[in-house]
């Protein structure tokens, strides 16, 4: 069944059936599947132009990780902003790469939540897996622009808490905190001149 943007009229692709939600690429405007029917849900936020090193529709290959860039976040925490991509790897699993200030990080989500305070203090020790982490930051961040797909509901101008803990051997634990809940995430840092691109012609 062939759907289109209520907005704007344009043909959608086909891969909103394998979404939770994707933008208009004609009007901006945030779309999300209801049943067999598309539902608009505000725009996209202004996505300024910066350098990145990589975008929608890349294949990057980050570790043992090969990732296919759908969606492209950004998030402002008041002093500055940083970028998020949403993508899915050879094994067709939704994962995040955050990039800021250059530094990278590959995160997937816990199934469970973590024994600890969503309050914690930078400085608070814990242990998750055997490994021992400690909360290096702490802040609140805004959801300014969207562009492209994602595997799970983002609006901007959404706010929420975050919280991120480094590992004793690289890994990184974070978390957001939203009124709807808390989402644990783990993942680990890159070296972007490891990073190889196999950029869409």
């Amino acid at each position: 069944m062939m759907l289109t943007c209520p907005n704007c009229g344009t043909r959608v692709p086909d891969q909103i059936g394998l979404v939770t939600m994707m933008t208009c690429a004609s009007c901006d405007t945030t779309l999300f599947l209801d049943g067999a029917n598309l539902r608009a849900a505000g725009q996209s936020g202004e996505m300024h132009d910066s350098p990145t090193l990589f975008g929608l529709g890349d294949t990057v290959k980050l570790g043992r990780n090969r990732v296919t860039i759908m969606g492209h976040a950004r998030y402002s925490y008041g002093r500055g902003w940083w970028d998020e991509f949403w993508g899915t790897d050879q094994r067709e699993k939704g994962l995040w790469i955050s990039v800021d200030e250059g530094d990278i990080v590959v995160q997937r989500p816990l199934e469970k939540a973590l024994g600890v305070p969503t309050g914690a203090k930078v400085g608070t020790a814990f242990e998750y897996d055997h490994e021992h982490f400690r909360v290096v930051e702490t802040g609140e961040a805004e959801c300014v622009a969207i562009r492209g797909a994602f595997g799970e509901t983002l609006l901007v101008g959404e706010r929420y808490r975050y919280l991120n803990a480094q590992g004793d051997d690289g890994s990184l634990i974070s978390a957001e905190v939203a009124p709807d809940g808390t989402t644990w995430f783990i993942g680990r840092w890159h070296d972007p001149f490891e990073i190889s691109v196999k950029v869409i012609s």
